[in-house]
């Protein structure tokens, strides 16, 4: 469903896509299918049963709709035993869903309407994952903090800190080999449309971090993604979902509620705090 078409041998002037694109519209034109989409945005595998419950729906009602999905390609299932698995299919399906939803994030003169749903909305505006990285209000300083120490630079600004020089607040820590700085050319070229570049002292700070960094994924270091809460690029791509995943093992943030919530832990505001200078406060 998402895949590239050719339009070089249609034959006519009809651009080849429109037929998967009309597809695919259709495929996200239904509340309920939306509501599954949104779910998943956790990143993690639902069951059938609980996507029905989440989405006020009954089983039969929610497996057609499923079906659909997973049919075009948006969502990938498996089973074990008894249980009907699904998840988002891949990273580009969850980059689209959210970047619809942000072009329909609720009004603010749309108030919850229970104490309950008013605490849950904002402990997602607080922090959340947005598939498999951080977002809301603890992804924006965690990654205004990488872009202040110059291990982060957005796309059309000087190469940021790429002579060598240390960044950040822990640059009197041991520089890695000059082959680990040198190997970043082929990625860092593939980040140039992606709104963010991750720089070679932020290369570096991963590793000095320990944070495990894929540099071989094809898919880019350094992306942003519009956040539906803050109205900001936050950090995405293989750096945010390092990010993202290291905070969740090391006991940096826990996860809170049913959604996607996240709560950032003492641990988490020693170690934001030590690493990138992250006031405490700005993470409550």
């Amino acid at each position: 469903m998402l895949g590239d078409v050719s339009i070089t041998d249609t034959g006519n002037d009809r651009d080849a896509r429109a037929p998967g694109l009309a597809a695919l519209a259709g495929l996200l034109a239904d509340e309920t299918r939306a509501v599954c989409l949104l779910a998943l945005l956790d990143g993690r595998a639902w069951t059938a049963g609980e996507l029905a419950r989440h989405a006020g729906v009954a089983p039969s009602t929610l497996s057609e709709h499923l079906g659909k999905l997973v049919a075009g390609g948006l969502l990938a299932e498996e089973r074990q035993g008894r249980h009907r698995y699904v998840r988002l299919a891949d990273t580009r399906v969850a980059q689209l869903v959210e970047d619809l939803a942000v072009q329909v994030a609720p009004h603010p003169a749309h108030r919850p309407r229970t104490l309950r749903a008013a605490s849950a909305g904002s402990a997602m505006a607080r922090g959340r994952t947005c598939y498999d990285h951080l977002a809301g209000r603890l992804g924006i300083a965690v990654t205004d903090a990488l872009t202040a120490h110059g291990l982060l630079s957005t796309v059309g600004e000087p190469g940021g800190r790429t002579d060598g020089a240390e960044a950040g607040p822990r640059a009197s820590g041991p520089a890695a080999p000059a082959s680990s700085a040198g190997s970043s050319a082929s990625p860092a070229s593939r980040e140039r449309a992606t709104g963010f570049l991750l720089t070679e002292a932020g290369l570096r700070w991963f590793e000095r971090s320990g944070i495990a960094l894929d540099r071989a994924t094809r898919r880019p270091l350094a992306r942003a993604c519009l956040d539906w809460t803050e109205r900001r690029p936050h950090l995405a791509g293989a750096a945010g979902a390092a990010l993202c995943r290291h905070a969740l093992d090391a006991g940096w943030c826990v996860r809170i509620g049913s959604e996607r919530a996240v709560k950032v832990t003492a641990a988490g505001e020693r170690a934001l705090a030590e690493l990138l200078g992250i006031e405490a406060r700005t993470l409550r």
